[in-house]
């Protein structure tokens, strides 16, 4: 999310979640005071994910002032174990999963769009003690699909956006449409 009208979207959507991405060289990357922002427009029960790439202490630190309900990170930064967040770690094809996650997401498009790898995922989702996020190349079109993995969620950006960090109403409309009623196909 790149907006607070996304956000609001997101929510009437019905998305489980909405992330925001700092510190990060992705053109969807956006300040902290522009991501408290973004999650104070969102209602009460949805998650809130910050997305960071930050191999900083004291960015980190500043992330965790949003006091999301979770943290995506793909540097292995020391959390402490007791925590008022969950912890993804960021995994891409060939990667083991982290013992220090409470999930992962199968993530090597980084937002670029480029698709899952099939079989990694599938091998990973079947393995896994924790739950696992899909992620990489998703839409409206493909969710379905996706889902029959049995991933714990799956995870859109450009597969949603009218332009780079600009959500399409009709798209994120239909995106969690299809991935609900995948799951409850599954």
């Amino acid at each position: 999310m790149t907006r607070p009208e996304d956000a609001r979207l997101a929510d009437k959507a019905g998305a489980d979640a909405i992330g925001v991405v700092l510190f990060s060289d992705s053109p969807r990357s956006i300040p902290v005071e522009k991501a408290r922002e973004i999650f104070r427009a969102a209602g009460p029960y949805i998650g809130r994910v910050c997305v960071t790439h930050t191999v900083s202490v004291r960015e980190l630190a500043l992330v965790l002032t949003l006091q999301p309900t979770a943290i995506q990170i793909s540097h292995p930064h020391k959390l402490p174990e007791y925590r008022p967040y969950q912890v993804i770690r960021v995994i891409r094809t060939g990667d083991p999963i982290p013992g220090s996650a409470d999930a992962v997401i199968v993530d090597s498009s980084m937002g670029k769009g480029i698709s899952y790898d099939h079989e990694y995922a599938k091998n990973i989702i079947s393995m896994s003690k924790i739950p696992v996020i899909l992620a990489g190349g998703l839409n409206p079109d493909n969710v379905r699909e996706a889902a029959k993995l049995r991933p714990y969620a799956v995870d859109v950006a450009s597969g949603v956006e009218s332009s780079t960090g600009i959500k399409d109403a009709g798209k994120v409309m239909a995106f969690v449409k299809n991935a609900r009623k995948a799951h409850d196909e599954a």
